[in-house]
């Protein structure tokens, strides 16, 4: 029983990661875009639920420690660029999107794309994206000191307190606290239960630009290749293009559900697959329990959305903003650590930060088109 504790442990960390930060992003994001609660009971159970039990499935079958859910980095790009689109197109293009990572995994293609569009370029354009988040976390502090105070603490405090915990957690755990004292919850609506219903998907040109593209890409760059390295590096062998291709099959079919991505997890497989997570042979168990947490907070969508909906705005952007800083931080570092990207890096950032759409294009695919003539113009990233 003592060998299994690390791995239950580092399956609910795991889980956490993917139920905390990513979930009140899709609900932002569906009332940004104003989907109605059934559309979003839809997206968020069709994500959990079945990410969820792909992930548990995946680990018990191959005895790898595959952890995940949905893509956060998806859904942070996605909190930005939906507004636009309807819940047919969001559809759409996830399919779209599953069917390009399909293909990129039997064929091979991911590779070339790849290294055509380098990876700092990516993370600078998502680096701009999450940055948007990181800043609300001052004005929702401001407006709400004694939450946001809280919060902080336990972003401080809990991971010297307990070994290993992410600062999330604390941050979650006495920002509820601070709300608890004092904040006077208003009742909850009484949301019916629903099971995920098919959504009849809009194909569009727009929505295969705006979504569908940059959707692949980062769940192929931020997701899927850092899993793969991930439990590569901590002595596991999985198959590349058994993990690319499941990954979009599983991402195409749930987007007639209305979800974005049912894929592999880049930070909850590197969880997983850790020294944390006990000896190597039971590691997989933390994928299982990842994978059945997951699932059950799928399971009960409707009330998720509930609790969330009654929220304050400052507590849901302090606890987004604080779940995106490790993403934010790894994505910086990657995008301009290396000097041969500067100039295309730094634009590319500017102008996903504007997240300003030009011609009926979202600013994240402009940040990519931008930053890829840069680098092309200055010849960056050409051996000297």
């Amino acid at each position: 029983m003592k060998l299994h504790a690390q791995p239950l442990l580092a399956g609910f960390l795991s889980a956490l990661l993917a139920c905390t930060g990513g979930a009140i992003l899709i609900v932002s994001s569906a009332e940004n875009a104003g989907y109605t609660n059934y559309e979003l009971i839809s997206w968020i159970f069709s994500v959990y639920f079945f990410g969820g039990l792909l992930n548990a499935a995946l680990s018990l079958y191959y005895k790898i420690p595959f952890g995940g859910a949905h893509s956060i980095t998806a859904v942070a790009f996605l909190s930005t660029s939906v507004v636009v689109f309807s819940i047919e197109e969001l559809a759409g293009a996830a399919i779209m999107s599953g069917l390009i990572i399909a293909v990129f995994g039997l064929s091979g293609l991911a590779d070339k794309v790849l290294t055509y569009l380098p990876k700092p370029l990516l993370d600078a354009m998502l680096a701009g994206l999450i940055f948007n988040h990181i800043v609300k976390i001052v004005p929702a502090f401001k407006e709400s000191p004694f939450i946001g105070g809280l919060a902080v603490l336990g972003f401080l405090l809990f991971p010297k307190i307990f070994k290993k915990c992410p600062p999330i957690l604390g941050v979650v755990c006495m920002g509820m606290l601070a709300l608890w004292i004092g904040y006077d919850f208003p009742a909850a609506d009484q949301i019916p239960f629903a099971l995920p219903h098919i959504i009849s998907p809009v194909f569009s040109w727009n929505s295969f630009i705006s979504l569908a593209l940059p959707i692949s890409l980062l769940i192929l760059s931020n997701d899927l290749f850092v899993a793969l390295a991930a439990l590569r590096k901590n002595g596991y062998e999985p198959s590349a293009i058994k993990a690319i291709t499941i990954s979009g099959v599983a991402t195409s079919l749930v987007g007639w559900l209305g979800g974005h991505s049912v894929n592999v997890g880049g930070m909850m497989s590197m969880l997983c697959s850790s020294e944390e997570a006990g000896p190597q042979a039971k590691r997989y168990y933390s994928g299982i329990v990842s994978g059945v947490l997951v699932a059950l907070f799928g399971l009960f969508a409707w009330k998720v959305i509930a609790f969330m909906k009654i929220l304050p705005l400052s507590f849901i952007l302090i606890v987004t903003g604080f779940s995106l800083l490790g993403v934010f931080i790894q994505s910086m570092q990657s995008a301009f650590s290396k000097q041969q990207f500067s100039y295309s890096t730094v634009i590319a950032f500017a102008i996903a930060v504007s997240n300003v759409s030009f011609l009926g294009i979202s600013a994240p695919v402009w940040s990519l088109v931008v930053g890829l003539f840069m680098m092309k113009w200055f010849r960056e990233g050409k051996a000297a």
